[in-house]
């Protein structure tokens, strides 16, 4: 088959890339799937691509330089801190994203997380199987309703998660610079600053971006501020939160616990303290898993690329001030 166009996948994380594959040769395109997942490697394959998709590998400075005809890059996924957006822009790459992903899966497992460092569950089900048949281990439990919940980060993931919590009886608290009053009147929650978030809340959720705003937000001055009966969840980005000071936190009771699915090394060293917690729930970055959300983010974070590379506007562009740069690559977006 002869191609037109040549797009490099960086990596995945599933079964194959059939779907991708499938999507792309449907407009002439080839996959061309790196193999060591190195940086040399990326910067070898990039120069001769019209596009690049990429899941968790970094698409470096020096990457995206070297992809000297490339049209977009596309990020299997909604985080965008594993690409170099700002380099992109100034040499006229559209960078897209799947901002609806997983919001189903994220959201159920958030509260997955909470419910299991509420009632225990984790550590009791370790307990019993450990031979040992009794509840008084780990902290005391509390009636979930009229708790509060305190989400930071209000996008779709955020918003999800509230009817759920609502079902529970917990009052939502939200900390989001975007947010509105008027927003959070219309899904029924409060407004508030992080350092009152912080303060009032008994379960604190995390459900924004990583970048220099948010590196380390939940850091020991953040951790001082809540309450000793308070626990913090994160299916987000695990260097949101400084994992020494949550272990610091975690140890010396200033908070009850903590549910994790995402940490600031990944996969953890084996050594990692955070692993030895009874108080801390820790899942392998699991919270986007479904068999479902999989095969819709496979081919719609392909299908962005396509149109991209056709010269249709893709439906999410998450650098839009590209679209009106005189060097924007994707000549035909600009009309």
């Amino acid at each position: 088959m002869s191609y037109k166009y040549k797009v490099m996948m960086t990596d995945y994380a599933w079964p194959s890339v059939e779907p991708e594959r499938k999507v792309l040769e449907e407009i002439g395109a080839e996959l061309i799937v790196a193999e060591s997942g190195t940086e040399e490697e990326f910067i070898d394959l990039a120069s001769e691509v019209d596009g690049i998709l990429t899941c968790w590998l970094h698409v470096t400075t020096a990457v995206v330089e070297a992809a000297q005809q490339c049209k977009v890059i596309g990020r299997c996924g909604i985080g965008l801190d594993n690409i170099d957006v700002e380099t992109a822009t100034a040499l006229g790459m559209v960078v897209t994203n799947v901002p609806a992903y997983c919001i189903d899966e994220v959201s159920d497992h958030t509260m997955a997380l909470l419910l299991s460092c509420a009632r225990k569950i984790s550590l009791l089900d370790r307990t019993v199987k450990s031979g040992s048949w009794t509840r008084d281990v780990g902290p005391s439990m509390r009636r979930i309703r009229g708790q509060k919940l305190g989400i930071i980060g209000f996008g779709k993931i955020g918003r999800a998660i509230v009817p759920k919590a609502k079902a529970f009886g917990l009052e939502v608290l939200i900390y989001s610079p975007r947010a509105t009053e008027q927003i959070a009147a219309e899904h029924g929650v409060t407004l508030v600053k992080i350092p009152e978030l912080l303060a009032e809340s008994d379960f604190i959720t995390i459900h924004a971006p990583l970048n220099p705003e948010t590196q380390d937000l939940l850091n020991a001055e953040a951790f001082r501020r809540m309450k000793p009966t308070a626990y913090v969840l994160n299916t987000s980005r695990g260097g949101i939160i400084d994992t020494g000071a949550l272990y610091d936190a975690l140890t010396t009771g200033e908070i009850a616990g903590a549910g994790l699915d995402v940490l600031a090394e990944e996969p953890p060293q084996p050594d990692e303290p955070l692993l030895g917690l009874e108080n801390a729930v820790v899942t392998p970055h699991a919270a986007f898993i479904s068999e479902e959300s999989t095969y819709d983010l496979e081919v719609t974070a392909a299908a962005e690329v396509a149109r991209v590379l056709t010269g249709q506007m893709p439906e999410s562009v998450v650098n839009p001030e590209v679209l009106s740069s005189p060097i924007l690559r994707a000549t035909a977006l600009a009309q």
